[in-house]
């Protein structure tokens, strides 16, 4: 089944949010290459989390408009959001030949918020890891898999102390817009599930 006019145009605006942010880091006055690729790959991950959030509450209409199920586009988004970011600190840790960029800190609680991207991506592969569970732990996984969306605020909170793109205005705009619409999307998520409950 192919794809109908809104699934094309989904796919049209979502390459071009992705050739927004290449453009903005590309054009940043950096020479050092980790420092342009961990930037890179610290955006365009959490722009591919943040779509794989926002297409959960829309499981059937998933399939009429792009003629694929729901896990098939949700998993492509979520695997792209799980080997970028994870990228991000190596790239880091190249660069400055350092490991200390994946030792999460916890105080003073300041420096906690401005790092927090580094607890981030152990609770990003725990979420994944609830995926993989699922059979294991039937009543528990969703809960979990559930911890994304504390990956996308430990990250959003991140970028926003210290993330030198998100000093750019078009930068700043769409990715807090992107997780107050992962927010969006998980309230509009639970209530669809209760109605659901409620009206069997």
């Amino acid at each position: 089944m192919a794809p109908t006019r809104a699934g094309a145009l989904f796919a049209a605006v979502t390459l071009a949010l992705f050739a927004l942010v290449a453009a903005v880091v590309l054009t940043a006055p950096y020479e050092d290459p980790f420092n342009v690729i961990a930037r890179l790959a610290a955006l365009w991950g959490f722009l591919a989390l943040g779509i794989a959030t926002l297409l959960t509450p829309f499981l059937r209409e998933i399939l009429e408009v792009f003629g694929r199920s729901f896990l098939s586009l949700h998993h492509t988004f979520a695997a792209v959001g799980l080997l970028l970011p994870t990228l991000h600190p190596v790239t880091l840790a190249i660069g400055a030949m350092n490991p200390a960029v994946f030792i999460p800190v916890f105080s003073p609680w300041e420096r906690f918020w401005a790092l927090a991207g580094r607890p981030a991506l152990y609770l990003l592969y725990i979420a994944f890891a609830g995926v993989l569970l699922r059979r294991s732990i039937p009543n528990y996984w969703r809960w979990v898999h559930g911890l994304m969306y504390v990956v996308l605020l430990f990250a959003i909170v991140h970028g926003n102390l210290i993330g030198t793109d998100f000093e750019d205005p078009i930068i700043w705009v769409l990715f807090n817009a992107l997780f107050a619409l992962s927010v969006a999307a998980f309230v509009l998520k639970r209530w669809r599930m209760m109605q659901k409950k409620a009206n069997p």
